[in-house]
């Protein structure tokens, strides 16, 4: 695997005012981006925004912030009813964490999403991304924010590489930190326009590079865009995996109004042994509460 490069001032100015000023001209106009969201909308979007594409985090997103506006209001909710709110977004333990994250502000922080990156680290179901995503977007901070998009732009512009490794590197956060600007608000603007132009611009699949602003400085393309030579990149398959199995378990629970039994569990899927499993991966993960007599509920506590 190629080294990520050491990286000098002016490579990093180089780059900084046309990608902050493309973003001014292009950046979309998302609800969590609007000042009136604030620090708990731009928490709520980050949760949601986890794998997961933005039109289809715009309709629950509304729907979430209308009924919680502040984490006290979903604190004082069983967590089940945040699984039941989740809806279809996947990977629904990102709601119990959200829900334990609301609880804990309420508990810890008078009921505000902390400023501090240690004091958002230190919240349940807060990584190291989420801590970084939201002190610098909500709150202004100058902190590395490295999600799938801005890895592989800096992958390429950079580093000179197609895609960035599977999993962040050392190396990766290594050159997120240089790349940085000094000035703790061109720091946040930076995060932001990056990110939108991994989204927008280099995609994984067909990046628009006539689109670029930095399209002169990218070193993947100044070597002639050479395909990837790594590991094998991931593939998100969902038909038939144990997902689509949770997924159809939790979809008969989220709709009831009452315990549901066992009978109406098995009905969903027609493999005994993976619909076995997949419960109980769902019990072990505290979003299925098994209850006496065979019966199951969204969890209440």
């Amino acid at each position: 695997m190629t080294a990520m490069p050491d990286t000098t001032p002016q490579t990093s100015t180089l780059l900084h005012a046309p990608v902050i000023d493309w973003f001014g001209v292009h950046a979309r106009d998302l609800p969590w981006r609007r000042p009136e969201a604030g620090p708990w909308g731009v928490m709520v979007s980050e949760f949601m925004l986890q794998q997961t594409p933005v039109s289809r985090v715009l309709p629950m997103y509304e729907q979430w912030l209308a009924r919680w506006p502040r984490p006290a209001d979903l604190a004082a909710e069983p967590p089940g009813e945040a699984v039941r709110a989740w809806g279809r977004l996947g990977y629904p333990r990102r709601a119990l964490r959200l829900h334990a994250a609301a609880t804990a502000i309420t508990e810890r922080h008078g009921g505000e999403v902390p400023d501090d990156h240690a004091k958002l680290l230190a919240l349940p179901g807060v990584g190291e991304y989420t801590a970084a995503a939201v002190a610098s977007f909500a709150y202004g901070r100058r902190h590395a924010v490295l999600d799938t998009n801005v890895r592989r732009v800096f992958a390429r512009a950079v580093s000179g590489t197609q895609y960035p490794p599977n999993a962040t590197t050392a190396a990766e956060r290594r050159l997120a930190r240089a790349l940085l600007p000094e000035d703790e608000a061109v720091a946040s603007r930076w995060a932001a326009a990056t990110m939108e132009l991994g989204a927008l611009v280099c995609t994984a699949r067909t990046p628009g590079c006539a689109r670029c602003p930095i399209a002169g400085e990218c070193a993947w393309l100044a070597a002639g865009s050479p395909e990837h030579d790594g590991p094998p990149r991931r593939g998100q398959t969902y038909a038939g995996t144990d997902r689509q199995v949770r997924g159809k378990l939790l979809a008969v629970l989220r709709e009831a109004v009452a315990p549901v039994p066992q009978a109406a569990l098995d009905a969903v899927w027609h493999e005994p042994v993976q619909r076995a499993r997949a419960l109980d991966g769902l019990v072990a993960d505290g979003l299925v509460e098994p209850l006496a007599n065979g019966l199951y509920r969204l969890p209440l506590t």
